[in-house]
C-alpha cells in the first residue's frame, strides 16, 4: 500500500467498541508498531486484559497516553469528548493529528478545546473489524490535504473511505454507521423466510448473506444504479416481480428511508446527551 507508520507514536483514547475494532485491525495489518501504540480505557482491569490481548500499552490516563503522540484517535463517547479534551490539552501540540470517531461531535468543538490543531472527523462502521468497513471523513479548519490522505490511508486498511463536507456527517451516521443493523434485520428476515418455505436455517442464512454480499458487490464493481440492476433480475411475469410487489405493499422502501432519516436526526443530538 506504500503507507508506513513505523516510528510514529499512536494513541487510541477509548479502546471500547469502535476504538477496539480499529486498534485490533490496524495492529493485525501491521500498520501500527505495538511498542509505539498506546491506548486507554476507563477501568484498570479492562486495561490489563486488553494489554495482554493486543500486546500494547493500555492504561486509564489519557494525558499520559497522548504525550509525544503523532496521531491521536479520539474514540470515546460523544458526551465525554469535551472532558477528555480538557484532560489531554497540556500534552497536545500543533504537530499532532487528531482523528475523532465520536459521532456528532464537530471538529470545531475539538479545535476550540485544544487550540489550532489538525482535526479529522471520521465515521466508520463495525464491519471494519473484518476489513470491509465504510468510513466517511471530513477535515477541520487546520487540517491539510496530506493529513486527510493519512487518515484515509488508515481507514482504507479496514475498508473503503470517502471524504465529505462536515455538514453531511450526521447523514453518514444515519446511513452507513447505523446501516449494518438495518442490513442484519433484512438478512434475518430473509433467512426466516427461507425457513418458512422449507429450507434448513443454516442454508437459508447462507443464501441470504451471500446474496446480499453478491448484490452489494455488483453495485460497487459496476457502478450501475441499483434500480437498473433490480430491473435486470425482474423478468416479465416472473417470480421476482411478485416478491417486489409484496415489498412495495409492505412499504419496505419508505420504512428504510425513514430509518436513516430518524438515525441521522438522532446523530445531531448525541453530543448533547
Amino acid at each position: 500500500m506504500g503507507f508506513d507508520l513505523s516510528g510514529k507514536r499512536v494513541a487510541v483514547l477509548g479502546a471500547g467498541k469502535m476504538g477496539g475494532i480499529l486498534l485490533k485491525a490496524l495492529l493485525e495489518k501491521g500498520l501500527l508498531s505495538p511498542k509505539s501504540t498506546f491506548a486507554t480505557v476507563q477501568h484498570e482491569d479492562r486495561a490489563r486484559a486488553l494489554s495482554e490481548k493486543l500486546g500494547v500499552s493500555v492504561g486509564t490516563d489519557n494525558l499520559a497516553a497522548v504525550r509525544d503522540a503523532d496521531i491521536i484517535f479520539v474514540c470515546v463517547k460523544p458526551q465525554v469528548v469535551q472532558e477528555v479534551m480538557e484532560q489531554i490539552r497540556p500534552n497536545v501540540s500543533k504537530k499532532q493529528l487528531i482523528i475523532s470517531v465520536a459521532a456528532s461531535v464537530p471538529t470545531s468543538q475539538i479545535e476550540k478545546a485544544l487550540g489550532d490543531v489538525a482535526v479529522i472527523r471520521a465515521m466508520p462502521n463495525t464491519p471494519c473489524v473484518l476489513g470491509v468497513g465504510m468510513t466517511a471523513l471530513c477535515k477541520g479548519k487546520f487540517a491539510d490535504a496530506r493529513q486527510v490522505e493519512t487518515a484515509c490511508a488508515l481507514f482504507n486498511i479496514v475498508g473503503k473511505t470517502v471524504v465529505v463536507d462536515e455538514k453531511h456527517m450526521d447523514a453518514v451516521t444515519g446511513l452507513s454507521a447505523s446501516g449494518p443493523a438495518y442490513i442484519y434485520i433484512i438478512l434475518e428476515s430473509l433467512a426466516e423466510a427461507g425457513v418458512k418455505v422449507g429450507l434448513p436455517r443454516d442454508v437459508a442464512t447462507l443464501l441470504a448473506a451471500q446474496t446480499t454480499l453478491g448484490a452489494a458487490t455488483v453495485v460497487l464493481e459496476t457502478g450501475d444504479h441499483p434500480a437498473l440492476l433490480k430491473d435486470a433480475v425482474t423478468t416479465p411475469a416472473g417470480c421476482t416481480i411478485d416478491g417486489i410487489m409484496e415489498l412495495e405493499e409492505g412499504k419496505l422502501r419508505v420504512t428504510l428511508i425513514k430509518a436513516v432519516v430518524k438515525a441521522a436526526q438522532r446523530a445531531k443530538e448525541l453530543a448533547y446527551g
